[in-house]
């Protein structure tokens, strides 16, 4: 078998992390390969760059080699910080975004980890295609590009040759992806087995933090997203809610819709589940008493709103993500109904209380 010649476009200011982290686990399937009888690494690996010298973040320096034609190119991503010139930094790496548009024009893969989308979309490459990236720039993606489809929830998006990922850790999420199809299940599993990463990840969902992502909209919106935040145990109420706001409720819709890109009952449902998350976090409280208080009556319901924006069944988040290790739990609620019966839960099996 002829390995596979996968290459990594380095460029000034790339996360050196990003730049080794496929490599890195590319590396360690040709060893676990060789357990299994492979008498031949499965890929050549290059740290490419149309440039001589290449300093990373960090003040990292680079060895590079000139950059040739790969199998796969992978396009590490960058820090964007508030104080980044995005546009200057794109600028500023014509070569590397040349060096893209040839590896597309052989018909050969690329990739992007995290926010190398960027590049990749500035390349011309994202026009029409599916695509992610951290969701915390996923917004960021879709306005600078809007011919650009962002699925922001997706952790790796291959479309048409293009692969895009989520935030950093993805990118191992890509890797065993790879793995799987180039050398077959077994050996991506043992490699995941061996480098302690989960090879079961289907979303970035789960993930999101709304207190990092800049409140975005008009005064308007947000008025009415302070509202809602403040009220998430209320039923919603359309024309109750346009009432609050002295507006008609065709007025509502479309004020909102236009400064927000969403909808109220839609950015309720997230406001709720993002509650959701941090008591089922934080707390001890069964999965009805949580969803009694953001606003769902029946826990099946939640449950199953729940899922769909989080990729996981509650209990299977609590299992996941809930504090441990010195974080101190709150103590159990009483979860009674008004008859002091306490209520099942179909989600968590038996009262936790």
């Amino acid at each position: 078998m002829i390995p596979l010649s996968v290459g990594v476009l380095a460029y000034p200011g790339c996360f050196a992390s990003e730049v080794f982290g496929v490599p890195d686990v590319l590396t360690m399937a040709s060893h676990v390969g060789s357990v299994y009888g492979a008498t031949q690494p499965a890929y050549e690996l290059a740290i490419m760059s149309p440039r001589r010298r290449v300093t990373a973040s960090g003040g990292s320096v680079l060895d590079v080699c000139a950059v040739r034609p790969v199998d796969v190119l992978i396009v590490p991503g960058f820090e964007l910080s508030p104080k980044l010139d995005l546009d200057a930094l794109l600028a500023g790496l014509g070569p590397e975004l040349a060096s893209i548009r040839s590896q597309a024009e052989s018909g050969k893969a690329v990739v992007s980890i995290c926010l190398g989308a960027f590049l990749v979309a500035e390349a011309g490459l994202l026009d029409g295609h599916e695509a992610t990236t951290s969701w915390l720039f996923a917004e960021h993606l879709a306005r600078r590009y809007a011919e650009v489809q962002v699925r922001r929830e997706r952790l790796v998006v291959t479309d048409r040759g293009v692969t895009t990922t989520a935030a950093f850790s993805a990118m191992f999420d890509f890797a065993l992806q790879f793995i799987r199809k180039h050398n077959g299940p077994s050996i991506a599993r043992s490699t995941a087995r061996l480098a302690l990463v989960d090879d079961a990840r289907s979303s970035q969902a789960p993930y999101f933090d709304a207190k990092l992502v800049p409140a975005m909209g008009g005064d308007f919106s947000l008025g009415v997203k302070r509202w809602l935040d403040q009220n998430l145990s209320v039923p919603y109420d359309l024309p109750a809610l346009a009432k609050e706001f002295h507006v008609s409720t065709r007025t509502m819709l479309r004020r909102f819709g236009r400064e927000a890109g969403e909808s109220p009952l839609a950015y309720l449902q997230a406001a709720r589940v993002r509650r959701a998350k941090f008591l089922l976090e934080t707390t001890q409280r069964t999965v009805a008493s949580i969803a009694d208080d953001v606003g769902y009556r029946d826990a099946g319901t939640f449950s199953s709103v729940f899922t769909r924006y989080t990729g996981r069944r509650p209990r299977e988040y609590r299992a996941v993500f809930q504090r441990h290790h010195g974080d101190h739990l709150a103590p159990v609620a009483q979860d009674r109904t008004q008859s002091g019966v306490a209520r099942l839960d179909p989600d968590s099996g038996p009262p936790e209380d």
